[in-house]
């Protein structure tokens, strides 16, 4: 997420009253999770395990919970809780503005595009040309949509980021100033669910296809012509790749790469990054043809029992 214009590093420290670590004019571009961090950005920190990731990552501010030698070319925000001052500086940046309307007046549609009765277009919406928009959708703020979309019924593009801190009191959400955004000639079934980036952008590539009731989490990357049938979980943070099908109920860990034109079938679980033009199957899933033969092999578990008897 890039701010409005360039900062300060005192006037970023103000806002979460926090100590920094580097001059004081030190610029701040924007905030972002340390997988899509660039030059300029601010990344937390919360966990030694983390501090040498974040400290060697693209980011140039790092807002940390303990004083650490600062790497040249970069500057710290000292905190005692990253996690919740990473939450303030979303929220001042990105507040959340409530709707006085179905379809907001800051809404962009374009040219031919038809939505349907009882759906909600947030703040800031940009919308194609001859899109289709069915009953009962919900756009939240900031979404993207390119020319002809079809989007059906009962999908809400847009939802905070399943992403939370355990604390003794419960759980802490981090809060999500990311963006969906969906590219030219998608199509999205009944009763989806896209959520938005944390700081970055949930991304449908152009001419993917998604059946009804697919969840995507929060900064998925999906590439161009995907198919993805009913009932899939996709994580966070997973990258599918270009012409890569996915059969229905496959659910994938977060992080994980699908290699393109990979297909994985029915049924399976993803929890490890996939090669692509390959064929998968099972939880873990593994190449279609050694997972099956590992199961036709169990079959054969009595029968080789009953020889050993003899």
């Amino acid at each position: 997420m890039k701010f409005p214009k360039v900062y300060p590093l005192k006037e970023i420290a103000a806002i979460i009253d926090s100590e920094f670590v580097g001059n004081e004019d030190f610029p701040v571009h924007g905030m972002n999770e340390i997988h899509v961090v660039e030059p300029g950005d601010i990344v937390f920190v919360d966990h030694p395990k983390y501090y040498d990731k974040a400290l060697q990552s693209a980011a140039t501010i790092v807002l940390i919970n303990k004083k650490v030698d600062c790497p040249d070319g970069k500057a710290l925000l000292i905190s005692d809780d990253p996690f919740r001052d990473f939450n303030k500086l979303t929220r001042h940046f990105m507040p959340f503005r409530s709707s006085a309307a179905s379809i907001s007046d800051s809404a962009e549609i374009g040219e031919g595009t038809v939505i349907q009765p009882n759906s909600f277009i947030g703040n800031n919406v940009k919308i194609g040309k001859n899109c289709l928009i069915h009953p009962n959708v919900s756009i939240y703020d900031n979404t993207v949509i390119g020319d002809n979309v079809i989007i059906h019924a009962g999908t809400v593009l847009g939802a905070d980021a399943f992403y939370y801190k355990k604390r003794p009191e419960g759980f802490d959400q981090l809060l999500s100033g990311g963006r969906v955004v969906i590219k030219d000639n998608v199509g999205i079934g009944a009763a989806c669910t896209i959520d938005k980036g944390v700081t970055g952008d949930t991304t449908i590539g152009e001419g993917s296809k998604i059946d009804n009731q697919v969840h995507v989490g929060h900064d998925t990357i999906i590439g161009k012509k995907c198919l993805i049938a009913a009932q899939t979980g996709i994580a966070g943070c997973v990258v599918i790749e270009d012409e890569v099908t996915i059969w229905g109920q496959v659910g994938t860990t977060s992080g994980v790469t699908i290699g393109s034109k990979a297909i994985i079938l029915a049924q399976s679980g993803v929890s490890k990054s996939l090669q692509g033009g390959k064929i998968y199957f099972g939880t873990p899933a593994e190449e279609s043809r050694d997972k099956l033969k590992q199961l036709a092999n169990v079959k054969r578990i009595p029968e080789i029992l009953e020889k050993l008897k003899q």
